[in-house]
């Protein structure tokens, strides 16, 4: 046992001379727990909701848990027997006790009923040697840092164990089981089914878009690029305020709150300021051009219209860091302290190429970058939430004659088409044939100004990669004097599909 003494003595603080200088532990809870199990198998289920293996201090309590946990799943007794013929042959438990410490606990478990809030302490005492041991290391790592080891570094990394002490016990770690894939599989599908337009993931508000991607999938990384211009931080913009309009949390059975629509959005504006990004939302909504809401040049009719806007959006879960120059880092420690204490269903990214690295001085861009598209995938996977991350085009674009972006055409790093789930781009036709109009006494002029008006007001989402479906082309109506992005009118053009 954990001390050599009695295995079943009351000890529930592991204290003692020496207490302070001891990992905090509850040898009776464990025992209780273990016993509650034992006696009746169902309670392994009530548990292990939030209670894992590593929770556990002993180290033959944590062989015993994992053991019961092994042969419940299959469906079999976790009986003091079973349990002892796969333990025996493990160098420690027979000294420990063996099957005499087995039926010890199942014959003097406390209370069943009380199995839950045993469970809950041995949790606490478990989080509780994480704070001391993330403490213990900021306060090495201080104190031994090397002169490349930045503090903004160090900061980020306490950051990051922080984040993960606290979500332990809700996303666990290391490997799942296929059934558990599976059941994760299923459970995704069936919210699916159950939600308007059948999407897998959040609806990003744009028929048509949503229709090809199925919704932004937690854990991808989307990439949207683009030259300037183009409209890239416009139709980012405009999809993180519809996932934050349609937020509709629901509370879970086990008392969590989950988006059964929408979701709580972060956006990391690194050009823009976050006043810039306020004022091109409320034109948006309100149908005023935000030039002349800057100006100032609006009657009372318009000013109504913001004032009421205003007031709509001012309680939307769409929470806006405009901090200039942040490292990869930083952003994902201040998007994990966003999830922890208001959600989070979306992050935007605007855009990467203003992110820099670790900190450390490079002379290689690309390898930066490399980093930096690696860093945001990670941070994907870990806050599972769809990461949608704007990205910038090379010059090259403009030297063909058809500008349409290709995947050869993102800036400075192979390594974001590679770490991306999906790759889309942002084209408008009419941006470039404004400014090729030909000479009013051409021939071809009568042929542009046709073209122009075809083109007026249409945008072009290319997806030129998409792990989990088709590549194709998705056409959005545009007003450039809202910077507004939404659904195509197709009757109107004659291309009614559905």
């Amino acid at each position: 046992m954990a001390d050599g003494a009695n295995p079943l003595k009351k000890n529930p603080d592991g204290g003692g001379p020496g207490t302070e200088e001891r990992a905090p532990f509850s040898l009776e809870s464990e025992q209780a727990v273990l016993g509650a199990v034992l006696f009746d198998n169902e309670i392994y289920f009530r548990v292990t909701g939030f209670l894992k293996t590593e929770h556990f201090y002993d180290p033959i309590h944590r062989l015993i848990f994992d053991a019961c946990g092994a042969l419940i799943n299959q469906s079999r007794m976790a009986s003091t027997a079973l349990i002892d013929a796969s333990l025996a042959a493990i160098p420690g438990y027979t000294e420990a006790g063996g099957r005499k410490y087995l039926e010890l606990l199942a014959a003097n478990v406390p209370s069943t009923a009380g199995a839950l809030d045993y469970a809950r302490v041995v949790f606490e005492m478990s989080v509780r040697r994480g704070l001391i041991t993330i403490g213990g290391d900021m306060i090495e790592r201080a104190r031994v840092a090397m002169l490349d080891d930045e503090p903004g570094a160090q900061l980020a990394d306490a950051e990051q164990a922080l984040y993960k002490l606290a979500e332990t016990g809700k996303y666990g770690g290391g490997f799942k089981t296929f059934r558990t894939a599976i059941a994760d599989a299923i459970e995704i599908a069936t919210a699916a089914v159950k939600r308007d337009g059948g999407l897998a993931g959040v609806a990003t508000g744009l028929r048509d878009l949503d229709h090809t991607l199925g919704g932004l999938h937690p854990s991808d990384l989307i990439i949207l690029a683009g030259r300037p211009s183009m409209g890239k931080s416009s139709l980012a913009t405009n999809i993180a305020l519809n996932v934050a309009r349609a937020y509709r949390p629901e509370r879970q059975p086990d008392g969590t709150i989950k988006a059964a629509e929408g979701g709580v959005v972060g956006l990391f504006s690194l050009e823009m300021s976050s006043d810039q990004l306020a004022t091109r939302i409320i034109s948006e909504v309100s149908g005023v051009p935000s030039n002349e809401i800057r100006r100032g040049d609006i009657d009372q009719e318009q000013f109504d219209r913001i004032y009421h806007a205003s007031r709509e959006l001012e309680s939307l879960p769409l929470y806006i860091d405009d901090t200039g120059g942040l490292s990869v880092g930083q952003l994902a420690a201040r998007a994990r302290r966003l999830k922890r204490q208001h959600g989070l269903g979306l992050l935007v990214v605007d855009y990467l190429q203003l992110l820099t690295g670790s900190g450390k001085r490079s002379d290689n861009r690309v390898q930066e970058i490399t980093e930096i598209s690696m860093g945001l995938k990670a941070l994907a996977k870990e806050l599972q939430v769809p990461v949608l991350a704007l990205s910038q085009l090379s010059r090259q674009v403009e030297s063909r004659e058809d500008k349409r972006p290709q995947l050869a055409d993102l800036r400075e790093s192979g390594s974001i088409e590679q770490d991306a789930d999906v790759v889309m781009f942002i084209y408008r036709e009419e941006y470039y044939l404004r400014r090729a109009e030909p000479s009013q006494d051409s021939d071809k002029h009568a042929k542009w100004i046709a073209d122009c008006d075809a083109a007026r007001g249409i945008a072009e989402v290319i997806i030129g990669k998409q792990r989990h479906g088709p590549i194709g082309k998705v056409e959005l109506a545009f007003e450039e004097n809202l910077t507004k992005f939404s659904n195509l009118d197709r009757s109107y053009r004659g291309l009614d599909r559905r």
